[in-house]
């Protein structure tokens, strides 16, 4: 009989895409990845393609998801708790409408700190908007001085801030990469015009389109991924609650999707997840998954919030790893916080697979 947390843990994986591959009819697709999980977190750019690529099975690669991104299936930006996520692009706008307003309210005593008003956050988005009309694409450093060369400093994280209140207020996003520069483009060149939605049934549908990609899970792990009060984030359960179940599990309400993707779960089920991935950061409590390797967990974030890449293990965290690229191979090194002799095989068919997404060959470092 499978323990109630265990459960979860399954659930949880099938849902995200991590015992059976994401597809819509057809071979996986990163479009169609991004769309069930419903936005991806994204600052660490490499670790978030292989967030996508992870779950697309072997038919999904780099380049594939490069070329979403280049063919504007999926766009990254900053919807939700004013944080980088990959979202489809035909979500953008609602979801910055929703999300966006309380992150900038959040970040006004920052702004002041900077120096960030009203006129000098005017004149930004002018020059944005100028210097990215009809198609344009710059990368961050060309922003930077195109802001310096108009008399707006851009020390101090200012010029970050800019970037991101206009990505926030929804006139810029980010497009393709640029060799290994980011590069910003007009939100309206970018992504398709939809209507706007009201609020009410916008707090819905981000409800169950959350609990589609990442169920079971509590209003306080919603609350806490998109950084809505949990009022609302209540709110929007209970108006998709047509399309949602609801189950008490060790005294605790948890909100599920029914149509629960099929399939005959495989052996023991070994990953090499992203930092920041939505597996690890997408819920309020992450003692399910870390169990007695909590501390051990919690030693690998540095300072600064950065997260290691984790290794997980049956839906546990059982170590983290670290990758090393050169142009021809990939090392990938294992830390361990449990003995993993009897995993050895599945390490390496899982760097194995790492390394095909890069299209590099793959070591694994023990």
């Amino acid at each position: 009989m499978v323990d109630p947390e265990s459960a979860i843990l399954e659930a949880r994986m099938l849902r995200q895409g991590l015992t059976l591959p994401i597809k819509n009819g057809g071979p996986s697709r990163p479009r169609d990845i991004v769309h069930r999980l419903c936005a991806v977190q994204a600052q660490d750019y490499l670790g978030s393609l292989w967030a996508i690529g992870l779950r697309g099975g072997d038919a999904c690669t780099r380049a594939d998801v490069e070329l979403a991104i280049a063919e504007r299936q999926i766009v990254r930006t900053w919807p939700m708790r004013g944080t980088l996520h990959f979202v489809v692009a035909e979500d953008a706008r609602w979801m910055l409408e929703l999300l966006a307003p309380r992150a900038i309210e959040r970040a006004a005593g920052r702004h002041r700190q900077l120096g960030l008003d009203a006129e000098t956050i005017d004149r930004a988005g002018a020059l944005f908007a100028s210097a990215l009309q009809s198609g344009g694409r710059r990368t961050r450093p060309e922003l930077m001085r195109l802001l310096e060369e108009t008399g707006i400093q851009t020390e101090g994280q200012r010029g970050y801030h800019l970037l991101w209140i206009h990505a926030q207020r929804g006139l810029i996003c980010l497009g393709p990469m640029s060799g290994k520069q980011q590069t910003f483009v007009l939100l309206d060149d970018w992504v398709p015009a939809v209507p706007p939605i009201p609020r009410e049934e916008a707090l819905a549908r981000i409800a169950r389109r959350y609990v589609v990609g990442h169920g079971p899970a509590t209003a306080e792990d919603l609350a806490r991924w998109t950084g809505l009060t949990l009022s609302d984030a209540r709110f929007g359960l209970t108006q998709a609650l047509h399309a949602l179940d609801r189950a008490e599990i060790n005294g605790v309400e948890y909100w599920t999707a029914p149509d629960l993707p099929c399939g005959t779960l495989p052996g023991p089920v070994l990953h090499l997840l992203p930092a920041f991935d939505e597996y690890v950061i997408g819920y309020v409590d992450r003692r399910l998954i870390l169990g007695e390797h909590f501390d051990e967990y919690r030693a690998s974030v540095s300072r600064n919030g950065m997260l290691a890449p984790t290794l997980v293990a049956d839906g546990r965290v059982v170590g983290t790893w670290k990758r090393a690229t050169s142009r021809h191979a990939v090392g990938v090194a294992i830390t361990a916080f449990e003995p993993l002799t009897a995993r050895r095989a599945a390490l390496g068919d899982a760097a194995a697979r790492y390394g095909r997404f890069l299209g590099v060959d793959a070591e694994l470092i023990l």
